[in-house]
């Protein structure tokens, strides 16, 4: 029974009714498996050899180690026939079930070095306007086809700790205080917030709407912007009440409640996507979050997720911003 392997050693410990090595445990080499499934399929050692393209004493001096570590013989030589003994019979059903097993593994290791069906966990703030991303990831689609990425959307809290845990990758996120000590990030592009309200407001003849503008709105909470501690302290600083009508985790409810007149809220310019929604940026203090790209400090990137960062570093975003 197969307990453990890797590309070149293994560990195999044998049925109760194979007779026992000297110790409990039998290692033995790709090459000694590979050796012995070729002189049982051609029952020749000289043959076998030739396939292996190995001198026919290098052959039978690894069949002999094999036979060896295993306890027994597991061929018979008998002029110029060759059989597998009981010993044969029995371990190569098992020794073809490795050699198999080794070479679907190096295959997968093989498309995953060369981005062939390559996974990629990609953690996303979930107030990051989605619209801001499709040329970035169109563009890393074309040139790395082969790369599976999977989109996890969360809370910078969350992100954070699910990096540290090992089950994403990398991150895409912003928070108006310090990462974790752990993590490493990269400013990719920055973001003003703007208050967002329906159509006839009295904020669309206005070029900009300062945070004391704000004062008595009818306003909807975004329960997951990661700066919402930081603009309610602002407008506390500033004797700025708002009347708070809804609270929801989704982004598209929000915007929805907004076009339907509702009421206004603050957002990052670039989430702005429902039809119906106005948007003005906000002066006085002006609010800006830095969308950057987090990684866990240290931890190597596998070729998918350098591919990854390399694409996310180099991508324009200013020219995203203007467009």
């Amino acid at each position: 029974m197969l307990q453990w392997y890797d590309f070149d050693a293994f560990q195999f410990i044998p049925p109760r009714s194979v007779p026992a090595a000297p110790l409990a445990v039998i290692l033995m080499e790709m090459h000694q498996v590979r050796y012995f499934l070729a002189v049982a399929e051609t029952l020749n050692f000289t043959r076998a050899a030739e396939r292996c393209n190995v001198s026919q004493p290098a052959l039978t001096r690894a069949i002999q180690n094999l036979e060896g570590e295993f306890g027994g013989l597991l061929f018979r030589r008998e002029r110029n026939l060759t059989h597998l003994t009981e010993l044969g019979r029995l371990v190569r059903p098992r020794l073809e079930e490795i050699l198999n097993q080794a070479d679907t593994a190096k295959r997968a290791a093989s498309a995953f070095l060369k981005l062939d069906d390559a996974p990629l966990s990609l953690g996303v703030m979930c107030t990051i306007g989605p619209l801001h991303f499709v040329g970035f990831l169109n563009q890393f689609r074309a040139k790395n086809r082969g790369v599976q990425v999977s989109l996890i959307e969360a809370v910078p809290e969350r992100l954070s700790q699910l990096m540290l845990d090992g089950r994403i990758d990398v991150a895409l996120m912003a928070q108006p205080t310090a990462f974790h000590e752990r993590l490493r990030s990269q400013e990719l592009y920055h973001e003003r917030f703007v208050v967002a309200f329906p159509a006839g407001h009295s904020f669309q003849s206005k070029n900009a709407v300062e945070l004391a503008d704000m004062d008595g709105q009818n306003y909807l909470d975004r329960i997951n912007c990661e700066y919402g501690d930081h603009i309610g302290g602002l407008c506390s600083q500033r004797g700025v009440r708002l009347n708070i009508e809804y609270r929801s985790e989704r982004e598209d409810w929000i915007q929805m409640l907004i076009a339907a007149g509702i009421g206004v809220c603050f957002m990052p310019e670039f989430s702005a996507t429902t039809p119906g929604v106005f948007t003005r940026p906000v002066i006085n203090p002006e609010i800006v979050r830095r969308v950057s790209l987090v990684t866990v400090a240290g931890r190597r990137f596998s070729p998918a997720v350098a591919a990854f960062t390399q694409a996310v570093r180099s991508y324009r975003w200013a020219r995203a911003e203007a467009a």
